[in-house]
């Protein structure tokens, strides 16, 4: 059995997507720039709010444009980031499963700190031992940082979390997988997220679960 497992946010444990869509294309039509698709904002997260925000609006936008569209999106996905925004089917219950056998639960997201906190209060109360999301001095996935502050607040030394079976990372996206590579934590992909079980695999995924429960008996075996 795992002692920590550290989730992923978006695609992970929540379904975003669609509030960050709507986010997006509110700033596009407001500017007069292309909006976009679900599927299309499916394959621009996963880096942090600024390279969402780079792959959104035109390549050639001038910078100081972009940095205003930047403090605007960060502005208006904070009260507008719980509107269509929801657990996936089956995650609440396995988080505490988990929690019930012991072990520690954490969140590593790019989503910035407040925001992630906030929605990890409103669908998941007192449910994580530690959030860390985006926030200065802290390097967005895939670099490790955010992991490693997540042992070092909980209490496990990198050496005995990277030991095979001791700490887990569980993501949706080849970001993830990327970070929890470069970690040296165990890494669990999920079907159910942004990219599925076949992007996982051929990006180089060892092990991917198809649903929250299997996530759960895989975590705790």
């Amino acid at each position: 059995m795992y002692k920590l497992a550290i989730f992923d946010m978006d695609g992970t444990i929540l379904n975003t997507i669609d509030d960050l869509a709507d986010c997006v294309n509110v700033l596009c039509r407001k500017y007069g720039f292309p909006e976009h698709t679900v599927e299309e904002v499916k394959y621009m997260v996963g880096n942090g709010i600024p390279k969402l925000m780079r792959r959104a609006l035109p390549a050639d936008i001038d910078e100081d444009l972009f940095q205003k569209l930047l403090a605007e999106y960060i502005e208006y996905y904070g009260t507008h980031c719980a509107i269509k925004t929801a657990p996936y089917a089956g995650i609440v219950d396995c988080i505490k499963e988990l929690r019930k056998a012991g072990v520690k639960v954490a969140v590593n997201t790019n989503k910035v700190q407040p925001a992630a906190e906030e929605l990890c209060a409103q669908y998941f109360p007192d449910a994580f031992d530690c959030i860390s999301g985006s926030r200065p001095g802290i390097p967005p996935k895939p670099d490790p940082t955010g992991l490693y502050e997540i042992l070092k607040e909980l209490g496990l030394s990198k050496e005995e979390a990277c030991q095979s079976g001791v700490a887990c990372f569980i993501g949706d996206s080849d970001v993830d997988l990327k970070t929890g590579l470069d970690s040296g934590l165990d890494f669990i992909g999920v079907d159910w997220g942004f990219r599925g079980k076949a992007f996982l695999l051929e990006h180089g995924a060892k092990t991917v679960v198809m649903t929250p429960a299997e996530l759960a008996e895989k975590i705790l075996c």
